[in-house]
């Protein structure tokens, strides 16, 4: 049998099973059906509770926690087990919020590889840095292959920021990006009917030329998402407006030109930040954690992922990506990025 068939079987299989059990449960009180139905659904679908793994063995009463940013920063509306997302916005979020309320929590190593993406995403996740750093819990970046744009406006708040000399970062700005057809259109004798109820309602068209008001209002808004960028990295880096704007015109820097400018200030790996956080926050034998979905269910699995996709449950890695085109604007309806490359 083809992989297909076997995966119809194993479903068969399971569904007899998960029946066979409901009888059973069915001769029980409320309280034991209501315990063996969470018992199946955690041998189906894991926890999807945010769980502790220890990576580093040391004091659990002083825990610094690992966070990875990797990918662009876009809510692609998948999440838990089912997310096949490099990066999923509202699991991320979820861990920053759940280092608000634990007290063991002493650090934050965060290690970002992102070229950025969308404003209001980027600024969720600084809203939430703002929240922990009241705490007086320290934060470490440690910027890798990109921390550009979205990913240094992530950064920018930190204790400290590490980069290697291989590091893309910067691009410190906003892009708001589209195409015109108008042109082509007149070529091909193609007229655009559009009745709207205000001349800037289809601002942004790909069937008409802009207009100079058009043009003003585009760039004003893309104009106060710079400036609220700018203030961000003049408050996280201890730098004044001008002085971060004459380094902020959206070109990248290495990491060692971005040090000489006052945007990082070490060059390292995430070892080394780790290795200083420890050492500069007095956390030399602190415990060091990541958070994992609880995936031990059977849909966690290959094959129960195969199965999940095959009945609807998980999203297939095409509506992923289209998900991710979508939260990042597109051609007829386009958006302010921090993100470096356009769209």
């Amino acid at each position: 049998m083809n992989k297909r068939r076997w995966i119809a079987v194993v479903i068969a299989v399971g569904l007899f099973i998960f029946s066979a059990i409901s009888s059973r449960v069915a001769t029980h009180n409320e309280e034991d059906t209501q315990k063996t139905l969470a018992g199946i659904n955690a041998l189906l679908y894991g926890s999807n509770q945010l769980e502790k793994k220890v990576i580093e063995e040391g004091d659990a009463s002083k825990q610094i926690v690992k966070l990875t940013v990797d990918g662009t920063i876009a809510d692609t509306g998948t999440g838990g087990i089912f997310s096949t997302a490099t990066y999923s916005h509202q699991d991320f979020l979820e861990q920053l919020k759940e280092i608000q309320t634990d007290k063991t929590i002493k650090g934050i190593l965060l290690e970002v590889n992102s070229p950025g993406g969308g404003v209001y995403e980027s600024a969720e996740i600084a809203k939430e840095f703002a929240k922990i750093k009241k705490l007086n819990i320290p934060v470490y970046v440690s910027m890798k292959n990109m921390a550009a744009s979205g990913g240094y406006y992530i950064s920018a708040a930190a204790n400290k920021i590490f980069a290697t000399d291989e590091t893309v970062t910067g691009s410190i700005g906003v892009i708001m990006s589209g195409v015109n057809y108008s042109g082509l259109m007149e070529k091909l004798g193609i007229t655009d009917e559009t009745y709207k109820s205000g001349a800037l309602k289809d601002m942004g068209s790909t069937t008409r030329k802009p207009t100079e008001k058009d043009k003003e209002v585009l760039q004003t808004y893309v104009n106060n998402a710079y400036n609220r960028f700018v203030k961000v990295v003049a408050k996280g880096r201890g730098m004044s407006e001008e002085a971060v704007r004459k380094v902020a015109d959206g070109r990248i820097y290495d990491g060692a030109q971005a040090k000489a400018i006052g945007l990082v200030d070490e060059i390292g790996f995430p070892e080394d930040a780790l290795k200083a956080l420890k050492k500069e926050q007095k956390l030399i034998n602190a415990q060091v954690i990541e958070y994992a979905v609880g995936d031990t269910g059977f849909y966690s699995s290959w094959l129960g992922s195969k199965a999940a996709k095959l009945q609807g449950l998980a999203p297939s890695e095409s509506s992923t990506v289209l998900h991710l085109f979508e939260s990042l604007g597109n051609a007829q309806a386009p958006k302010p990025l921090y993100y470096y490359g356009g769209e």
